[in-house]
């Protein structure tokens, strides 16, 4: 799933978009910072005439009480498919009009029909990826990082960068302790944090924006990062190499929805076929280099693409890897605590 910095993520503020004021057809977008190429709103202008309002979120969570307490402020959003299952639950989503939405003929079906969304009625793939390691080949001993346990290797103390983020982080820990990401199991839970405690002393920081400008500057061996971080580390410097370990990790989607109180749902759903045209998907994943859905778009893109392991993985790295399932809130209190002991470790 994409993340930002919170310095540039203007939460809730709209950009200055470089279309009039006066424009009577709006769209409003609330969108990760910096995920799509801006300048496409300029060409769904010119168009269809209707205006693009662009606003940020930081993360799920943010955007999610943002949707609950505004209703009526959106008309496209960009959650994580755990997200979308959780407002699905709580009737937060609109169904899309497909007929609407011809373009989505090129989504690959393969990223269809997840348990977020079932009978894909609410949401279509924006963006996908992969949790894995980014290291320093000038920096590991090991030809080729093929497994989790090299975090726990005190060879790496003060060497790591772990992600400051709970549900990735103990999901790796539990695949690599040969458990389920969405395990509810206490006794499985209470072993992957025992197992993060026991890490901790060689973990160099826990974080989650910083990392892949850090990896590029050479400042540490390991990290825990998301596959487009990775891309743009190894577009940067080229001792930098990216592996999905061998017990499998987390395979996300970003999805486009349109909540249930949208006021201009057909100007969404304009906009949402205007983002599954190859072409403008195209445009999107060159900008941001997360893996695209869109396979008219990857043919466009040829080989530079399908040669990339990192953005396109093969089908043996994504049978072992789980889709993210929501967890319920009242449940999110196990995982917090956990993460506090983690966290508050000495």
């Amino acid at each position: 799933m994409k993340k930002l910095s919170l310095v540039l993520a203007l939460c809730l503020v709209l950009s200055a978009c470089v279309f009039p004021a006066s424009a009577e057809e709006v769209v409003n977008i609330y969108n990760w910072y910096d995920y799509m190429d801006e300048s496409i709103f300029e060409d769904f202008y010119k168009e269809t005439g209707i205006k693009v309002n662009c606003m940020y979120f930081t993360t799920n969570e943010d955007m999610m009480v943002q949707v609950r307490v505004s209703p009526g402020a959106y008309d496209v959003v960009f959650p994580s498919e755990y997200c979308v299952e959780r407002m699905i639950k709580e009737d937060l989503l609109a169904e899309i009009n497909m007929e609407n939405v011809p373009n989505a003929q090129y989504i690959d079906p393969s990223l269809l029909g997840g348990a977020h969304d079932p009978e894909n009625k609410y949401s279509i793939p924006f963006m996908w990826g992969t949790v894995g390691i980014l290291y320093d080949t000038t920096k590991v001993t090991e030809e080729e990082v093929s497994t989790w346990g090299v975090l726990w290797d005190e060879k790496y103390t003060n060497q790591i960068f772990m992600m400051d983020s709970i549900r990735d982080t103990m999901g790796l820990t539990l695949k690599y302790l040969g458990y389920s990401m969405n395990t509810r199991d206490p006794l499985q839970l209470k072993e992957a944090t025992d197992k993060l405690i026991a890490q901790k002393p060689l973990v160099k920081a826990y974080q989650v924006d910083e990392t892949k400008d850090k990896m590029v500057n050479g400042e540490a061996a390991l990290a825990v990062v998301w596959s487009g971080d990775a891309l743009y580390a190894m577009d940067l410097n080229e001792n930098l190499d990216y592996s999905v370990p061998q017990e499998g990790s987390n395979v996300w989607v970003d999805a486009v929805v349109i909540p249930k109180t949208a006021k201009n749902k057909e100007n969404a759903e304009k906009f949402i076929d205007f983002l599954c045209r190859p072409d403008i998907a195209q445009r999107n994943c060159e900008y941001i280099w997360y893996s695209s859905p869109n396979t008219g778009a990857i043919e466009l893109m040829g080989e530079d693409y399908t040669e990339n392991l990192a953005i396109n993985p093969s089908q043996d790295i994504i049978d072992r890897c789980e889709w993210f399932q929501d967890i319920p809130e009242n449940y999110m209190t196990v995982y917090n605590a956990l993460w506090s002991q983690v966290k508050n470790a000495k």
